[in-house]
């Protein structure tokens, strides 16, 4: 093969590459316009939102493993405990859950879930958090299901 009939060759294969490659992009276009994408009704919003309700846990009265022992039944329940620990202080008496995101019907699921009262659910919406709830075991721990 001559150094002409190389560089021939070469501009052939170069110019079936592309007609192969335009020949793909219309395909691509019409059937995208003829078959255009089903956007879901759901708000996006709500697709961020999983189903999965993720929670940590602290201990609140100083019981060593009480943390590790929730986490377990919380985990049962089909919660999803990113993280467990001591609290700030060992000092809390009651049991509380504490929303994180500003969605109280999760925190009232994790609540039912440990047999605490409702009345003991605040909210303290920090943008810090990437969690839903927080759980502070209490020293009433006993009296709630484990």
């Amino acid at each position: 093969m001559t150094q002409k009939q190389s560089s021939l060759f070469l501009l052939h294969a170069a110019l079936g590459f592309l007609s192969v490659l335009l020949l793909i992009l219309v395909v691509a276009l019409f059937t995208r316009i003829i078959y255009p994408r089903i956007v879901s009704e759901r708000s996006e919003v709500s697709v961020l939102l999983s189903d999965v309700i993720q929670i940590e846990v602290l201990n609140g009265c100083g019981v060593p493993g009480l943390a590790t022992r929730f986490t377990s039944v919380l985990r049962q329940n089909g919660f999803d405990v990113v993280e467990s620990g001591n609290f700030e202080t060992f000092d809390i008496t009651q049991t509380v859950v504490i929303d994180r995101i500003g969605n109280m019907e999760n925190a009232r699921r994790v609540a039912h879930a440990l047999g605490v009262p409702e009345d003991r659910i605040i909210s303290e919406i920090s943008p810090h958090f990437y969690l839903d709830a927080t759980v502070v075991i209490g020293a009433d721990y006993e009296t709630l299901y484990q």
